[in-house]
C-alpha cells in the first residue's frame, strides 16, 4: 500500500485497515515461529505498513486539532 493510498482513507477506514494489518502480523509472526512462512518479505512489508498508517493517523489527528 503506497503513501497517497493511505492519506485518501477517512479515520474508520484507516483503523480499520490497522485493525486488519495487526492480525495479518500476528499470523505471519505466528507462521515464522513455527517454520511455515514462505514470504519473508512480507513481514516487513506489513510493519512498514502499520507504521505508514500511525503516522497519517496521526498527522490527521494533529491537524484536525
Amino acid at each position: 500500500m503506497t503513501i497517497e493510498d493511505i492519506r485518501r482513507l477517512s479515520a474508520d477506514q484507516l483503523g480499520d485497515e490497522l485493525l486488519s494489518l495487526k492480525k495479518e502480523q500476528f499470523n505471519l509472526r505466528f507462521q515464522a515461529a513455527t517454520g511455515q512462512l514462505e514470504k519473508t518479505h512480507r513481514v516487513a512489508e506489513v510493519r512498514r505498513d502499520i507504521a505508514r498508517i500511525r503516522t497519517v493517523m496521526r498527522a490527521k489527528q494533529a491537524k484536525a486539532s
